[in-house]
């Protein structure tokens, strides 16, 4: 996607969900930044990559302040067991997400009896969607403290050009590869952070928006991590995620791949393999309820293919 600040709405810290990568268990971090559409890359911006990671950051944060729109969209994700395909609808109180398909075949009468049942709950229950407002508000705190980390946890170094595509950046445009490692200086303020140390991989960014399109990560060594539970992340976890620009000079994710193993609670085994890919975005009102994206989801449903 990045992320940004602390911001009084609920709806738009929603919007930081789909847009974190780099957290192992949260798994994203923010790529969302404000762009500064028509500037022109500069030599500096190539000497001193750590300065344009820093400068990327801070407008991704001055993004969230600002508030970014709310979408509908589509993501498939795949693991080893399977695809499951749903809707996702940003709202003013929490995101919406309607399953629609499983392994590219539509739901059965029961499946989609029990998903709407599962949904609608969170109308007729005002404290399950307090709960999932509240959980989506602690993920978005995390990777927050994280996409601040980002300039001082790592070294950057200059390692050529790419050039944008469909599906990362802008199609054409020149996007900077950057690599970046660990920094033996810094020292995480919290176990949040401390994914941060094991590290290391490239991203590629656009100097002329000030936006990352994508991030390459793997961890070289075992890290430990603390969202509220204790455990570690086995060396030679990895993920991938890639931004695209879906008009007016709004960015979002467009894929996100994650491979990582390890332990929770020291004896619990984690294995987390999936790839994830977004789609199909239509601008929807900003001030859209969680019980009008019910009754959006349902229009929709029946029109979005499953393939």
């Amino acid at each position: 996607m990045i992320q940004r600040g602390t911001r009084p709405s609920v709806g738009t810290v929603n919007l930081n969900l789909r847009r974190m990568v780099i957290a192992a268990v949260a798994c994203a971090l923010p790529f969302v930044a404000s762009g500064l559409a028509g500037q022109e890359p500069t030599l500096s911006a190539y000497r001193d990559p750590s300065e344009l990671v820093r400068k990327a950051v801070q407008n991704e944060i001055k993004a969230g302040n600002d508030g970014s729109p709310h979408f509908l969209f589509r993501g498939t994700k795949t693991t080893p067991k399977g695809s499951t395909t749903k809707i996702y609808v940003e709202t003013i109180d929490a995101t919406a997400g309607l399953i629609v398909a499983y392994d590219g075949k539509p739901l059965t009468a029961e499946q989609q009896r029990d998903e709407w049942t599962r949904v609608e709950r969170f109308v007729s229950d005002p404290e399950e969607l307090r709960k999932k407002r509240q959980q989506e508000r602690d993920n978005a705190d995390r990777t927050m403290r994280i996409t601040r980390a980002l300039p001082d946890a790592f070294i950057y170094e200059y390692a050529g050009e790419e050039p944008g595509t469909s599906e990362v950046g802008r199609p054409g445009d020149t996007l900077v590869k950057l690599t970046f490692r660990p920094d033996p200086r810094y020292e995480p303020p919290s176990r949040v952070e401390e994914i941060l140390t094991g590290m290391q991989g490239y991203v590629l960014v656009d100097p002329a928006r000030i936006r990352i399109a994508s991030i390459d990560g793997t961890l070289v060594k075992e890290v430990g991590f603390g969202w509220g539970i204790l455990g570690h992340l086995d060396r030679g976890g990895r993920f991938i995620v890639h931004q695209k620009e879906v008009g007016d000079n709004v960015w979002e994710l467009s894929s996100m791949s994650l491979s990582f193993t390890g332990k929770i609670l020291l004896f619990k085994n984690l294995n987390i393999k999936s790839t994830e890919v977004f789609s199909g975005f239509k601008p929807v009102p900003k001030d859209l309820t969680f019980a009008q994206a019910i009754a959006l989801l349902k229009k929709e449903e029946p029109v979005v293919p499953v393939r």
